[in-house]
């Protein structure tokens, strides 16, 4: 036999008192005697209530429920955002709905449209790609909405980011610094990546700043994923290259690996900047150069600033916020 749903209806009969008293003493109204608060509270316990949040929602026009849109849930960098998001979702009582698309432009759309027929109260953003479809959807919901880890080109959407080319710039400098001239550059295999068209952008300003050419044959495009590295090794054995800045880190280290299997020492004649500062970065053995990202606080922010925008509150200075970062140089020996 199923099991009946326990509601609101339940517990007030068994306690005795209204619908409202219950709903004021699970919401941690102060107005409701301290007698009847733990009368209340006893029948919660045992008829096992569980109050449904969505349908408090249809009361209060409120769910305290964030989704949270991640493009893979397996990536180190992603789930340090998630933590940020996380915690400060928990400091204001706001649950959580964790979301993977698998970098799944179909799936992302279907999954956004899950988390608002859910009522969601905000939504945060940590894919890098921005499509039309999305823009679309978020406009057509009119649902707070924070990008985390990316920026909007078109400057709508709220976002908590570093300054990607600039932190990409600053590492050729370094790597040009280091006595390197041929310097690849790798990044994911997909022209519509915002932070990675940024970066970009900026390699083949840095390169022109310091007076080296550009040459195609050094931009690698490759998925981020450990496996890869074998692929971009394999096209970068034939070329003359001395150093490279990888968009991510789990690419740069299965680079680094193969790299090591066939005899190449890192960073002797090797060297490798990565991006995300993620926990592999600091595994690695040699550890590796990288842009030192605040990805807990890139979290943190952008859950903060989903409060402020869902709340409606005035002191909203930025939409738009730009964290400090740094590069973290392990050196070379060159």
């Amino acid at each position: 036999m199923e099991k009946q749903t326990v509601t609101i209806y339940d517990v007030a009969r068994e306690a005795g008192v209204s619908m409202a008293t219950v709903s004021r003493v699970v919401n941690g109204n102060p107005n409701v005697k301290p007698s009847t608060r733990k009368k209340v509270f006893a029948v919660i316990d045992e008829l096992n209530y569980r109050p449904n949040a969505v349908a408090r929602g249809l009361a209060s026009k409120k769910t305290t429920t964030v989704g949270v849109l991640i493009p893979d849930v397996t990536n180190l960098y992603y789930s340090a955002l998630a933590r940020g998001i996380d915690d400060i979702a928990t400091m204001y009582k706001y649950n959580i709905i964790l979301a993977n698309s698998d970098e799944n432009e179909q799936k992302e759309l279907k999954v956004l449209n899950t988390l608002l027929a859910k009522q969601v109260d905000g939504v945060i953003y940590m894919g890098t790609k921005i499509t039309d479809e999305l823009r679309d959807e978020f406009e057509r919901s009119r649902t707070p909405v924070v990008l985390a880890g990316t920026v909007d080109p078109q400057k709508e959407l709220a976002s908590v980011n570093i300054d990607y080319g600039k932190a990409l710039k600053q590492s050729v400098d370094l790597l040009v610094k280091n006595g390197n001239k041929n310097i690849a550059f790798v990044y994911k295999s997909d022209d519509s990546n915002v932070n990675d068209a940024l970066r970009l952008a900026a390699y083949r300003e840095a390169l022109e700043e310091n007076g080296l050419s550009y040459n195609e044959d050094y931009v690698i495009q490759e998925a981020n994923s450990y496996k890869n590295g074998q692929a971009v090794y394999d096209q970068l054995a034939d070329l003359d290259a001395t150093a490279a800045i990888f968009s991510d880190d789990e690419l740069a280290i299965g680079f680094l690996n193969v790299a090591i299997n066939n005899g190449l020492k890192v960073p002797e004649d090797f060297e490798i900047v990565t991006s995300n500062n993620s926990k592999l970065a600091k595994l690695s053995r040699p550890e590796l150069s990288t842009v030192v990202q605040p990805l807990y606080d890139i979290g943190a922010v952008a859950m903060r600033l989903l409060t402020k925008l869902m709340n409606k509150e005035d002191d909203i200075s930025d939409k738009h916020v730009v964290l400090p970062y740094h590069i973290d140089n392990k050196g070379t020996t060159k």
